[in-house]
């Protein structure tokens, strides 16, 4: 009997059907193609002229990190929500 090497992938379902995303490489390709996007746009704040209102939306980098930190409340937000909000499975059939 010989074993299966580990697999860094979900298990095959669908008939075997395997997508591009199954296989974990891809996903760390992405998300690095992520973060460099992200740097790169937090970066280019310092190349552009900001016509601002308040004195705060100078600093640099405010809107990234200012979307970032209120997405992020936003989750945490949505998960107490989901907390007080969430029904019963069988709710509908009742």
């Amino acid at each position: 009997m010989t074993e299966t090497p580990p697999h860094d992938h979900a298990p095959e379902k669908d008939g075997g059907k395997r997508y591009w995303l199954d296989d974990m490489r891809n996903v760390h390709k992405v998300f690095w193609a992520l973060v460099i996007v992200c740097a790169l746009l937090f970066l280019s704040d310092a190349f552009y002229h900001k016509h601002v209102i308040f004195e705060f939306e100078n600093w640099f980098g405010f809107f990234g990190l200012f979307g970032f930190c209120v997405s992020f409340a936003l989750v945490l937000t949505a998960r107490e929500l989901r907390k007080i909000l969430m029904r019963d499975e069988d709710y509908y059939d009742r």
